[in-house]
């Protein structure tokens, strides 16, 4: 019964409208930016693309084209290292998350 049920094609329902969620818009205070960045550090510190992706994001709340002012790159430099295939050197890194307001740090594995 369960395979049958796994093979059923959904049926659209054209009166249901969805709206892709976008974590960025959920990105509001400081302290919310700065968990988010440490949640992926802390559980996943070796995807890089996702941890780009999580600096793209708040860089996204914060609003791209100030983001990139403050850490002295052009905007359309800041979409590129943070998209999905984009892979930012270490110092862009770091300017980024300066600009951004939050802190990387080590401690003892």
């Amino acid at each position: 019964m369960v395979k049958a049920a796994s093979k059923a094609k959904a049926v659209a329902d054209p009166r249901r409208k969805t709206v892709a969620y976008d974590v960025a818009e959920q990105l509001r205070t400081p302290e919310e930016m700065a968990a988010y960045l440490d949640a992926w550090l802390e559980e996943a510190p070796e995807d890089v693309a996702g941890i780009t992706r999580a600096l793209g994001d708040i860089a996204r709340a914060k609003g791209m084209s100030q983001v990139a002012r403050d850490a002295g790159l052009s905007r359309e430099s800041l979409y590129k290292a943070l998209s999905e295939n984009g892979n930012p050197s270490f110092a862009t890194v770091l300017k980024v998350a300066r600009a951004l307001g939050v802190k990387l740090h080590a401690q003892a594995a």
